[in-house]
């Protein structure tokens, strides 16, 4: 699966299409977040690799999209997980396109 705008993955993720997963760390995530998209952060990734959701194809966010890439790319190469994609620019872009979060505009 290629990378997915914030645009294009919001709508699919709306739609009940993509299950989003945030790999930021706790902090990060209290400060922002977007209701709904579950944290498992990039440093617990290995220990807990199995909440991940199998049920549909699976994204990944972070705060600008670097991380995320990281850990798809891995998810990709390590298999079983299906179809996994990057969301471009990560929550920073999510906010900049009037996207719906909660807490600190992200930075």
């Amino acid at each position: 699966m290629p990378d997915l705008t914030v645009r294009e993955a919001h709508r699919r993720w709306s739609a009940g299409e993509l299950a989003i997963v945030d790999c930021r760390e706790a902090p990060e995530h209290e400060a922002t977040r977007v209701e709904g998209i579950p944290l498992l952060p990039m440093s617990e990734l290995l220990a807990r690799v199995d909440e991940l959701p199998t049920d549909r194809p699976l994204a990944v966010l972070c705060r600008s999209g670097a991380r995320s890439a990281q850990v798809a790319d891995y998810l990709t190469a390590a298999g079983g997980h299906g179809e996994v994609a990057n969301v471009e620019g990560g929550i920073i872009a999510w906010a900049a396109e009037g996207l719906p979060y909660e807490g600190e505009p992200p930075r």
